[in-house]
């Protein structure tokens, strides 16, 4: 058998992957490097053909019997793995979930200033959940709350949607609104045309009389 290759710098292996010595079957189905099936082979004759490409030999399929090994580069086929997993988190959207409160008698300035609040997060692509809070004879008219909910969610349509309507809740009425999925970017103000300078002064008329 040749002789292997210098130290073992590749990632170490899963902890239910089994690679070259490892393998300690008498006879495994052969996929090459070139992705044929080389059918049943001795353990050491696959491990020979691994060791002469300069590859190793990785069991894919160890359930199957015999089981199906196939030879490859498995510090490449790791780290491949590793930034397909690394991209496919990173294409992930976290949801984030924020909470604003509001009493039902709140005044117009707090109103527009949490209002603000909730712009921001949604711009943010935050979920947004938004609570009135009730105090003592305040319960007995819900519908307040109701309105300032309603309100607030048709002023913000443009950027959210309800997910879940108002609901009461003990002494709160809460309701979520979710960012839209496609929230179109905020158009630029068109900046004023340069000064050209002033405009030439209009030539008198060819058939003007003289004077």
């Amino acid at each position: 058998m040749p002789p292997r290759r210098g130290p073992d710098t590749r990632p170490p292996a899963g902890p239910s992957t089994r690679i070259n010595d490892a393998i300690r079957v008498e006879k495994v189905r052969l996929i090459d490097d070139k992705g044929e099936n080389r059918g049943e082979v001795r353990t050491d004759e696959a491990l020979d053909i691994a060791a002469r490409l300069n590859l190793d030999l990785v069991e894919v399929a160890p359930e199957a019997r015999p089981p199906v090994c196939r030879i490859m580069d498995y510090g490449k086929w790791r780290y491949e793995q590793e930034q397909k997993a690394k991209q496919a988190r990173k294409h992930q959207s976290t949801i984030t979930v924020k909470e604003i409160k509001f009493r039902p008698k709140i005044d117009p300035h707090d109103y527009e200033t949490k209002k603000g609040h909730v712009l921001r997060f949604l711009k943010h692509k935050d979920k947004v959940k938004v609570t009135i809070m009730f105090r003592g004879r305040e319960l007995m008219h819900p519908e307040r709350g109701e309105a300032i909910l309603l309100q607030l969610a048709e002023e913000v349509q443009d950027l959210a949607t309800i997910e879940s309507r108002p609901n009461l809740d003990g002494r709160n009425m809460i309701m979520m609104l979710a960012p839209l999925k496609d929230t179109p970017p905020p158009k630029k103000e068109k900046s004023p045309p340069k000064d050209q300078g002033q405009p030439a002064a209009a030539e008198a008329p060819d058939d003007a009389e003289n004077s």
